[in-house]
């Protein structure tokens, strides 16, 4: 019987550990560490990955552990591309922009086609075969573990180039593609939710997280709001270019409209709903710092995410009898099996639809703030 402690990567914000059940003593001094977190569904603990909690860990636990090496996936090394191999990455660039796809996509197509690019630069790129790109995938897969969800962005990336830049036939359609891993979305309790939403004193930072919550959005569609989205009179909040760019609309919370309306006194937004310092559009990384700050001081599932909040709404919603036809409009899926996952997350039962956020508020009997 002996506790695993987990070796965490650099990048990693957790420590992870695993206790035996019998191991009572041993719990209770890995529970004396103010950043401890149960994680119920790993059957494991987490503590925030510092130097000082690493020494700490092995000190109380000395002679009663072992480290676990967890294996690190092989970086790819830098490379320089050729000019041809430049020249087609700004062609690629270029019809990206032209066809108005996101910066992030263009971002992470120009990175996938980059190692493409290299990997066959000895080679004429109109002359590849099917086979010689499926091999290129599982080249990449073997040596460097790419992932599903990269090797689905490389498959596209590379059937881009081809067929928009290029202007081949559309046969790279029929590229292997890995299972897609069916993984349960990570949801908070209303509990947790009730806690995180209202840890920040800042009256901007506690709207932007129930704004989140309370309509079901993406940080991009929240840091996309106008002042003339929050449709008050018809209880409505307008979507305007979200996934897929297409419009939609989500529930207004009496509760969140409230507190908009406070924070409008306060705050004043001549456009945007959530304006920076400088008046401009809120950023997604200061979304980020927000949320993460407000886990921190609140203590919830450290592993959460500003969209851990929008897989709650849809969650609660559920919990509390919603249709899911309803609940796939809100969320703005097109279809109907992305928002049939929370169905294994709770069972469902039918009546009138409420807010989760008027739920949890009238629950704990929450007085707005000033």
């Amino acid at each position: 019987m002996c506790i695993a402690i987990y070796a965490p990567d650099h990048k990693s914000k957790r420590i992870k550990v695993r206790i035996p059940f019998q191991m009572v003593e041993e719990r209770a001094l890995l529970k004396s560490i103010q950043t401890r977190f149960y994680h119920p569904a790993q059957k494991l603990w987490s503590v925030a990955n510092t130097q000082e909690n690493f020494k700490l860990l092995q000190s109380i636990f000395k002679g009663k552990y072992e480290l676990i090496e967890q294996d690190r996936k092989p970086s790819v090394p830098k490379f320089t591309l050729s000019n041809e191999s430049v020249a087609a990455l700004y062609q690629v660039e270029q019809k990206l922009t032209l066809k108005a796809y996101s910066p992030s996509t263009i971002k992470s197509y120009r990175c996938e086609l980059g190692y493409f690019f290299k990997y066959f630069e000895s080679y004429n790129l109109k002359s590849i075969t099917k086979e010689q790109v499926e091999s290129y995938i599982y080249y990449m897969v073997s040596k460097y573990r790419m992932g599903e969800s990269r090797q689905n962005l490389a498959v596209n990336a590379i059937k881009f180039y081809y067929e928009h830049v290029l202007g081949m036939p559309r046969e790279y359609y029929n590229i292997q593609r890995p299972k897609r891993a069916e993984t349960l979305p990570n949801v908070l309790s209303p509990e947790e939710v009730f806690k995180l939403i209202n840890t920040p004193e800042n009256q901007k930072h506690r709207a932007i997280l129930y704004t989140i919550y309370a309509a079901g959005l993406r940080v991009s569609e929240l840091i996309n709001l106008r002042v003339r989205d929050i449709q008050s009179d018809e209880g409505y909040i307008y979507i305007k270019g979200g996934k897929g760019k297409k419009d939609r609309r989500t529930v207004l919370s009496e509760r969140l409209l409230t507190l908009l309306r406070q924070y409008y006194r306060a705050y004043k937004p001549s456009y945007w709903l959530f304006e920076g310092q400088d008046g401009g559009r809120y950023s997604a990384k200061s979304v980020q710092s927000i949320f993460r700050q407000a886990q921190q001081r609140s203590g919830v599932n450290p592993w959460s995410t500003p969209h851990t909040l929008r897989h709650s709404f849809a969650t609660h919603l559920l919990e509390n009898g919603e249709n899911l036809r309803n609940i796939q409009i809100l969320l703005g899926h097109e279809s109907s099996k992305t928002t049939e996952i929370y169905t294994h997350v709770v069972g469902v039962s039918s009546k009138k639809m409420q807010n989760p956020l008027d739920i949890i508020l009238q629950k704990y009997n929450f007085m707005q703030r000033d």
